[in-house]
């Protein structure tokens, strides 16, 4: 009999360990298909906020972030590069040369989860962003996103030009920087169990697994 677990994956759009991490994470998901049934939803957490139009370039914004130098800087895009191409994801460093802003996108997140199409948007975007070099602020990005996973694109531009989902995508960052969540991903298991980083497949696994056996069983 399988379990069923609710899995909070809270995390950015720009954000390469959050793409690795829900690659690994539905892995180990196919892997205990016969064990876990997921209840999967994403959560925003926004890495720079105040990110303006046109964004800026990485390898400046990392620099002055993190104090990277450009060997450093040089050496985690591979690393980034290699962890996707095992989980047949493919990051694009020659396309993806800037940051955004992507609190739009977070909000259409929001209306994909209620139409029942937030997993799909997710990588949706993630290949966008990571593959394609695309801003996942621009509207018109967004709503050809929308558009191309089966959303209705007239809906996502009218949500898009107004105010629609801010409130609710700022309340939820609220909970969970206020809850501890400083860094992404983090997978919350069944709102108790945190799950950081972005973890290899086998690591996912072995932690749901403990969490779906230590589950009492009907008599």
């Amino acid at each position: 009999m399988s379990v069923r677990m609710k899995l909070d994956f809270v995390s950015d759009v720009s954000c390469p360990w959050c793409a690795i991490g829900l690659q690994a994470l539905l892995a180990a998901l196919r892997q205990l298909r016969n064990d876990i049934e997921a209840d999967l939803h994403f959560q925003p957490f926004e890495l720079n906020p105040d990110m303006g139009p046109g964004g800026q370039d990485i390898a400046e914004h990392i620099a002055q972030k993190y104090g990277s130098s450009a060997q450093q800087f040089a050496q985690s895009q591979e690393m980034i590069r290699a962890r996707g191409a095992e989980l047949g994801f493919r990051f694009d460093m020659q396309k993806r040369t800037r940051i955004y802003n992507t609190f739009d996108a977070h909000r259409l997140l929001h209306w994909a989860g209620l139409e029942g199409k937030q997993l799909e948007l997710k990588q949706a975007l993630f290949s966008a962003y990571f593959t394609d070099g695309a801003d996942p602020g621009d509207h018109a990005v967004l709503a050809r996103l929308a558009a191309q996973v089966g959303l209705d694109a007239q809906r996502s531009r009218e949500i898009l030009a107004s105010e629609r989902y801010a409130a609710d995508v700022r309340t939820r960052e609220e909970f969970y920087r206020g809850h501890g969540i400083n860094a992404v991903p983090a997978v919350i298991v069944n709102d108790r169990h945190l799950i950081e980083g972005g973890q290899p497949v086998a690591v996912f696994e072995q932690v749901l697994r403990q969490l779906a056996d230590a589950v009492p069983q009907p008599a």
